[in-house]
């Protein structure tokens, strides 16, 4: 590693948040990039949630639960924001906890968002991100106490539908990996995830930024992840509200169908109100969802 990677490396393994250890997602140089003159913006909002744009240096913000509490479990935890922006704390560390809470680690990936300044091909970019989490988290599982073979991933809105990409489209690595790591996700959380991107269904944000608003039939419907569905796609819950405006709850129903079509098991949940983006807002929901994800992971034997 040249000196300048070791200080750089240094420098993000310092960085704290709410007490935690950041790191750079790649050691060395980021695939899939172009050197511009891009800067990473952060914004605040009056209530202290942190959101994030134009990120082009991924990382992974590691939560760690307490020693007495561990299961083993760990969890890559992709924040939404229509693949424009990163809503990091909302969808993110505030999310990371909740796991901690009952023994699962969560890694919170702060991923590339698709720009055609800092990417050759940002249709790949953010998989590449997923896919290198999940990479870095079962090849260092043993540092961090953790079972390789219970590594799932969670993802809100547009993290869902990077999730959901993740974990249908991961016979593909778009990463190097001559190890050949597993980069399929164990299991997967779906909330209110972005899933199609058919005129029916997408989220036209996500679907213009991710592939470009002239994007054609047959890159749609390669994203468009309940078309991707096989019986090797991983156990899912998903998690969505009837009344959402954002995102269609018919993106969850639909996934949800092709699970059960491929003989995946799956389990939904569908409050009749809680709007989009409800995260873990009190109030917006009529009980705690992150309940209901530790009961399904006890009932998948990912917990116990």
């Amino acid at each position: 590693m040249s000196k300048y990677l070791m200080i750089l490396s240094l420098i993000f393994a310092s960085m704290q948040g709410s007490g935690q250890t950041v790191i750079p997602l790649y050691n060395g140089k980021i695939p899939n990039s172009i050197k511009a003159d891009y800067l990473e913006e952060k914004a605040v909002n009056d209530q202290g949630q942190i959101r994030y744009t134009k990120v082009s240096t991924p990382t992974l913000e590691i939560y760690l639960p307490a020693v007495d509490k561990r299961t083993g479990a760990a969890v890559v935890i992709i924040p939404g924001g229509g693949y424009g922006a990163i809503a990091y704390t909302h969808e993110g560390t505030d999310i990371a906890k909740e796991f901690n809470a009952f023994g699962v680690a969560a890694f919170v990936l702060k991923y590339r968002l698709p720009s055609d300044k800092i990417m050759p091909d940002k249709t790949i970019g953010p998989l590449q991100d997923a896919q290198q989490a999940i990479k870095t988290i079962r090849m260092r599982a043993a540092e961090w106490k953790l079972d390789p073979t219970k590594v799932g991933i969670l993802g809100f809105s547009a993290g869902g539908h990077l999730a959901s990409t993740a974990g249908t489209h991961f016979g593909k690595a778009v990463i190097e990996n001559k190890e050949n790591t597993n980069l399929r996700p164990d299991f997967m959380v779906l909330v209110y995830p972005v899933i199609s991107l058919s005129d029916s269904l997408m989220h036209k944000g996500s679907r213009d930024n991710l592939l470009g608003i002239n994007a054609n039939e047959t890159l749609i419907r390669q994203y468009s992840n309940d078309l991707q569905i096989t019986a090797q796609t991983p156990p899912t819950l998903l998690i969505h509200a009837g009344d959402d405006k954002g995102v269609k709850v018919g993106n969850s129903i639909k996934f949800y169908e092709g699970l059960i079509k491929n003989g995946v098991s799956a389990e939904m949940h569908l409050y009749p109100t809680g709007g989009h983006g409800f995260g873990q807002v009190p109030g917006r929901t009529p009980d705690r969802w992150t309940d209901r994800v530790q009961h399904w992971l006890k009932a998948i034997k990912k917990i116990n």
